[in-house]
């Protein structure tokens, strides 16, 4: 995979899990309603403002970003929900394996970036690394322990 797929590999998984994180905000219900409600809303908010940088960085490829959205299906490697997710707990286990999915495409990213001597796009992946990961133990801090 080039390196400019594998950028729209990017583009188009934060984009599916911004909307995933989005749709939770959205539907959210029970008792913790509102504390569930900000914290999705602070995963879509950052990982949606994070997709127009990485447009950004495929155009500085001398590439045009995603025109529309089967372009960006086509490119995706994370399952979309088709239904609500019955529980919370779905909620986070989904919203965990995407964003797992998207630090995946980040590493492939960089080292893809630094193999071709773009250096600006590998920072902007290690940067992007951090954020995700900075995610993926804020969602596993929020789910439910076993037994519990």
């Amino acid at each position: 995979m080039n390196l400019e797929d594998i950028l729209r590999e990017v583009i188009a998984n934060k984009f599916v899990m911004y909307f995933k994180a989005q749709s939770y905000h959205w539907n959210v219900e029970g008792i913790h309603f509102s504390q569930l409600h900000d914290f999705f809303g602070e995963i879509y908010a950052e990982v949606y403002g994070s997709v127009d940088t990485a447009a950004e960085e495929l155009r500085a490829l001398n590439q045009y970003a995603p025109i529309s959205l089967m372009e960006l299906y086509n490119h995706k490697t994370i399952t979309e929900d088709t239904v609500k997710p019955e529980t919370v707990d779905n909620m986070f286990l989904l919203l965990a394996m995407a964003n797992a999915e998207v630090i995946s495409s980040l590493n492939k990213l960089f080292t893809a970036a630094e193999a071709a001597n773009e250096q600006g796009l590998a920072d902007y992946a290690a940067g992007r690394i951090d954020t995700h990961k900075k995610h993926a133990w804020m969602i596993r801090s929020s789910m439910p322990k076993v037994g519990e």
